[in-house]
């Protein structure tokens, strides 16, 4: 059966499958594969289960949005009177609450399925490090599933979960989703509550979810990114990053890292799928522009060269220190300089990352989003028997500095190796843009599967688009209001020929008003500004009556925030329009 939220609840509408029916039939399938994948540490028994299903019982499809949905939850996130083991036995302990994340999808109609396998203390990249087995790839076997977040990639590529739950600080919510041909959101650091998560490093874990599509993740997000109060860490997600962002990307403008900082570590088919991904994004009307990514990769390097590896040690160091076998080795000999960190290194370890984040983030201002591989090259699981440590680093070369700069990421499928093995590519952006990554995941997943549905609406980020037609223009007396807000022109264009111009009364500065005719209408000639949507709302409360902010429609048909003017205004007023414009207007105030 179609697993994905909107084929199953058709399924459920038309009476194909209950929800018992179907959490019955996956939990066979799960117990079935798990010997020959280890996804699961702790699949819930039928006893377990049959809470979850009952609390269904005589509700109403429509008044649960996740109403019979099977997920899966990475065994370091807490689900009540389930032991949380971290894939560490001698940790294990059982929780008397859920996770807040848990909580709201239980709330929501979901039911969960089991608790998932994971590299142990979340601490790598390849699913390979437990003691309960490592996790080989859904499609190739003799490859990892990537991690830490394996069990939960897996549950949804094996097709026994309609989405699962993982955790992310260095990559563990995006390397499984490539290696497994998934959709793996890590969305902006505070969205989704981590509160019931068992740390890996407090300050930069983020709780990620696994799905089939981009779609899926947008629902996923807009269901669940609320302030929690259980956790400090919480951020309210802004208007501009709900739900009704996700829709259609209208032309954009992405980061390609120049040659020298791209790195396929030997792999000959990286740079073509990667090449042909660039491609992709122009088709869908984006404009690649270099990006030097070198601040970046070195900001990667802090995470596990730098302090950070300490914060690691605060949740798994007492257990070392008193029963060192009760650790596996290789995560013991990642953690075995932590207690040497000093205070002085990490504060300067701070200064240094808050010095390399201000570089990243004034390459990502005009920028909509940056697009890299997701892994440079996906090993084996000898090559990880071999050399653990340095192949683990490998896959992270992307993905380790994006909680450490604050920033939004989205993995999502593009293309398969010559051998079948998934590749894909990440996308991400400035904080709170989580919505916008998945819009642009998602008209990358459309170009190939024409069976998903077009978005109704146009994808909205954290800018705001503002059409100009007079005192604002380009190097006129009030240009200076958006280039303070970190304004930026885009175009210079005209707007439909439905318009009348007019050079209303009073100044200084003068001003023009535009207004929306029924007849007689011209082309007016405009400019197209971008600016923080932080910076919106000061901006129209300095706009002097007659004039405000409305929709303007351009001469390509699109609709745009802009100035337009309330007929009461053109008392006095004189009608310029057949001059087209408010430069040419000018011109004539000086001859």
């Amino acid at each position: 059966m179609n697993l994905q939220l909107d084929a199953l609840r058709q399924a459920y509408r038309n009476g194909e499958t209950t929800p018992r029916q179907l959490l019955l039939a996956l939990r066979e399938k799960a117990a079935a594969l798990n010997p020959d994948y280890h996804l699961f540490i702790h699949l819930l028994s039928i006893e377990e289960l049959e809470p979850y299903l009952a609390a269904l019982d005589g509700r109403d499809l429509d008044s649960l949005p996740l109403y019979g949905v099977p997920f899966a939850i990475k065994d370091n996130i807490d689900l009540a009177g389930i032991a949380t083991t971290a894939a560490c036995p001698a940790f294990a302990y059982v929780p008397q609450r859920s996770a807040t994340i848990v909580e709201q999808l239980l709330a929501l109609g979901a039911i969960p399925l089991g608790k998932t396998n994971l590299d142990q203390f979340a601490t790598g990249l390849n699913g390979s490090r437990s003691p309960y087995g490592a996790c080989p790839n859904s499609v190739l076997k003799e490859y990892p599933s990537g991690g830490s977040s394996a069990g939960s990639s897996l549950a949804v590529a094996l097709g026994v979960a309609s989405f699962a739950l993982g955790t992310d600080t260095a990559g563990s919510g995006r390397v499984p989703a490539a290696l497994n041909n998934l959709v793996g959101l890590k969305a902006s650091k505070g969205l989704i509550s981590t509160a019931g998560v068992l740390p890996a490093c407090r300050t930069l874990d983020c709780v990620t979810t696994f799905t089939a599509t981009a779609r899926e993740a947008s629902q996923l997000l807009a269901l669940t990114a609320k302030p929690d109060p259980r956790d400090e860490y919480s951020r309210p997600n802004p208007a501009w990053n709900d739900g009704s962002a996700f829709g259609a990307p209208r032309p954009f403008r992405f980061g390609v890292p120049r040659a020298q900082d791209l790195e396929f570590f030997g792999c000959d088919e990286g740079p073509p799928l990667f090449a042909a991904a660039v491609e992709r994004l122009k088709a869908l009307g984006g404009e690649a522009v270099e990006l030097d990514l070198s601040p970046f990769l070195e900001a990667a390097r802090l995470l596990y060269d730098g302090p950070w590896v300490a914060e690691r040690y605060s949740v798994a160091g007492e257990l070392m220190e008193q029963n060192p076998d009760a650790v596996l080795p290789v995560i013991r000999a990642v953690l075995a300089k932590a207690p040497a960190v000093t205070g002085v290194q990490t504060f300067r370890a701070q200064y240094r990352l808050q010095a390399l984040k201000a570089v990243c983030d004034e390459a990502l201002e005009n920028l909509d989003c940056v697009l890299t591989p997701t892994i440079g090259r996906p090993v084996t699981l000898a090559e990880l028997v071999a050399e653990p440590v340095l192949r683990n680093s490998e896959m992270g070369y992307y993905t380790n500095f994006m909680n450490l700069l604050d920033y939004a990421a989205v993995a999502v499928p593009t293309a398969f190796m010559s051998n079948g093995l998934p590749w894909g590519v990440t996308l991400f952006g400035r904080v709170f843009t989580d919505q916008y990554l998945l819009s642009v995941a998602d008209a990358l997943q459309r170009q190939q599967q024409t069976a998903l549905p077009t978005p109704a609406n146009t994808a909205r980020n954290d800018r705001a688009r503002l059409v100009v037609c007079g005192a604002h223009l380009q190097g006129l007396a009030l240009n200076w209001q958006l280039t303070q807000r970190g304004g930026r022109l885009l175009e210079t264009t005209f707007s439909s020929p439905d318009y009348r111009l007019h050079a209303l009364a009073g100044g200084p500065p003068l001003r023009p008003g535009m207004v929306r005719v029924k007849d007689s209408g011209v082309a007016i000639a405009v400019e197209v500004w971008e600016l923080p949507s932080s910076e919106l709302g000061s901006f129209l409360t300095g706009i002097p009556a007659p004039l405000g902010l409305g929709k303007v429609q351009l001469a390509d048909g699109r609709w745009e925030s802009g100035f337009i003017c309330e007929p009461y205004g053109l008392e006095g007023a004189v009608d310029i329009s057949h001059l087209g414009g408010w430069r040419t207007y000018l011109k004539t105030l000086n001859t």
